[in-house]
């Protein structure tokens, strides 16, 4: 992947206010990168260690987290609850919590 389309993905993800989430899809078509939402996820996969770009605020369409369940899934979901992001037998209502750029 190109570093342009890297950086406009790291943008937007930057940009996610903190009590919000946005979808994988969102970042995409917000970064210019149409139905880029599997580009997203890859993105913030590689991520170097200690990053501090709020990837725990990216989550799937049906607002889940896309995680497995595990070490990276209880991050993700203890990152949102400090921001009083609230998960319903593992969802975040999207129409609460979705940012709207």
């Amino acid at each position: 992947m190109s570093d342009d389309r890297r950086q406009r993905i790291w943008q937007v993800v930057a940009s996610i206010p903190p009590g919000k989430v946005a979808t994988y899809g969102q970042v995409a078509k917000l970064a210019g990168l149409g139905n880029g939402a599997r580009m997203v996820g890859r993105t913030l996969g590689d991520l170097p260690e200690g990053s501090s770009l709020p990837w725990f605020r990216v989550i799937n369409s049906q607002g889940r987290i896309s995680l497995p369940a595990g070490s990276a899934y209880d991050r993700q979901r203890d990152c949102l609850a400090a921001e009083d992001v609230i998960l319903v037998n593992g969802r975040v209502n999207l129409r609460l919590y979705q940012w709207q750029p």
